[in-house]
């Protein structure tokens, strides 16, 4: 079903001057040490084809050699401390369930990204060892633009010095991000990386198409986007996308988008949503930050051994535990701290969240006070409170701090993997379009039980006059809040 809205008008001049301007600032940060990388936007390549972009910034942290036994008190050699997350905290502060009740078995997590990494399989590997995870039931490359998709020799062959305009250095960082978190959440899960063979839209259409077909029940996560602004021209393109995700919630599948790192406007001056999470059959993800922020720099060792006795903002944990620990003992984690809009100025960064521009208010958000589609869930997105990734394509293994929209993604889809294999011990199948159910929820009084609202913050990006601020209850800074996982999937599982 289509629910366009009527396109607004713009110059398509001043368009291609921002989006060159915005090029060229984000070439000029991925040179600098930091190896910093707010979310590029993606090329308009011509009127009836467009680039999605991966939201994701990231900073290096160093070999793996340099874990930081101290989590989440990182220490970086150009911004000093800063909080790091590994999967046990990010679990302990969003009350997941042990993986001894559930850990997402007999489901399947489809993650979409374009281009793919030679080093994903060595560095998922690397990234279960290093945290204790097991190995997933399955790992599955499947190159989905090939006629032979489950022939790893027919996807893309990658050169991450190669192709700069298609952001292949960040797409293979995001495809470990996506593939290690989706796996992190939900171990028990088979896990499907679908590559396309470029970031086009129709690329990535045809092998998320191929993907649908050979995967009916699964969840996809899809950490990409591109502003809506650049898709004025490409209602075919768009149309195509609609038809791949009726076709999935069709067959029981769920979606997952993520809404974008540049704030309420991607930098344009007009407020936008990000495609494909502004698709109604999408779960939009946007990002939060720890409330309290620790400011790079500023994090101080925790002395103390009671629980909950220390915060990194989102998470409470407690030692005795010191900055950039190499050694036991390490810092415990407790549980939930306190988050707020994902808005770091000092990184050029803060979610996306903002009304549609192209489509209207789904029935599922009727009463919620919008002009247009908004957004739907929160999760950590901080670069300063990201999560560590193991990385393997510059030759040796090493560990990126990442945070955006896209490390909310997958995670998200290794929580329904969770709801999913709850609910098939009830005897239901998958619970495919998740947008009703989750609005549902909003409106029950079992909402406070299973989300945090996030009530502190904006999405307005540094240089910006753009941008919402958080409230009580639904807003499209943080949709209808961050999850409570235990609690959330009981729901999940009774819908």
């Amino acid at each position: 079903m289509s629910i366009f809205k009527k396109p607004r008008t713009y110059i398509d001049s001043r368009v291609q001057a921002l989006h060159m301007k915005k090029i060229l600032a984000i070439s000029t940060l991925t040179i600098a040490a930091l190896m910093l990388t707010p979310m590029s936007i993606g090329p308009v390549t011509s009127l009836l084809n467009f680039n999605y972009a991966p939201n994701l910034s990231y900073v290096q942290l160093g070999p793996l050699t340099t874990l930081p036994q101290g989590l989440p008190l990182c220490r970086s050699a150009s911004l000093g401390s800063i909080v790091c997350y590994s999967p046990s905290f990010i679990k302990k502060a969003y009350g997941y369930p042990s993986t001894g009740v559930l850990d997402g078995t007999g489901q399947t997590i489809v993650i979409v990204d374009a281009f793919g990494s030679p080093t994903v399989e060595s560095d998922l590997a690397l990234f279960d060892s290093l945290f204790g995870i097991p190995a997933p039931p399955s790992f599955t490359i499947f190159c989905g633009n090939s006629p032979k998709p489950f022939d790893t020799s027919t996807c893309p062959h990658v050169n991450i010095n190669t192709n700069p305009m298609h952001g292949v250095f960040s797409w293979t960082i995001e495809t470990s991000l996506d593939v290690q978190y989706a796996h992190a959440m939900a171990p028990g899960a088979n896990i499907v990386l679908d590559v396309a063979a470029t970031s086009s839209g129709n690329a990535i259409n045809d092998a998320e198409a191929a993907a649908i077909a050979a995967f009916p029940g699964a969840i996809f996560s899809q950490s990409f986007g591109i502003p809506e602004i650049f898709l004025m021209a490409n209602n075919g393109q768009i149309m195509q996308a609609q038809q791949n995700y009726v076709n999935g919630v069709a067959v029981g599948d769920t979606f997952f988008a993520s809404a974008g790192d540049t704030g309420a406007d991607f930098g344009f001056g007009t407020e936008m949503s990000n495609f494909p999470a502004s698709d109604l059959h999408n779960t939009a993800v946007t990002g939060t930050q720890g409330l309290p922020y620790n400011a790079t720099g500023t994090l101080t060792p925790c002395p103390a051994s009671t629980p909950f006795s220390c915060t990194s903002g989102l998470s409470s944990y407690h030692g005795p535990c010191v900055l950039g620990r190499t050694t036991p003992p390490n810092c415990v984690p407790d549980g939930y701290g306190g988050e707020q809009v994902w808005n770091e100025p000092s990184f050029g960064a803060a979610t996306g969240g903002a009304p549609s521009i192209i489509f209207d208010v789904p029935s599922y958000q009727t009463g919620l006070g919008l002009s247009a589609r908004g957004p739907d869930v929160d999760y950590n997105g901080a670069i300063d409170g990201g999560v560590l990734v193991v990385y393997g394509g510059l030759g040796s293994p090493v560990l990126f701090i990442v945070g955006g929209t896209s490390a909310g993604s997958p995670q998200w889809a290794g929580i329904i993997a969770l709801a999913n294999q709850a609910r098939a011990s009830l005897g239901k199948g998958p619970i495919g379009d998740l947008n009703p159910v989750l609005y549902g929820i909003y409106h029950s009084a079992r909402y406070a039980t299973d989300f945090h609202d996030i009530t502190v913050g904006n999405d307005q990006l540094v240089g910006s006059s753009v941008g919402f601020s958080a409230g009580t209850g639904y807003d499209v800074a943080s949709g209808i809040g961050s999850p409570i996982v235990g609690q959330l999937i009981v729901d999940l599982a009774a819908a």
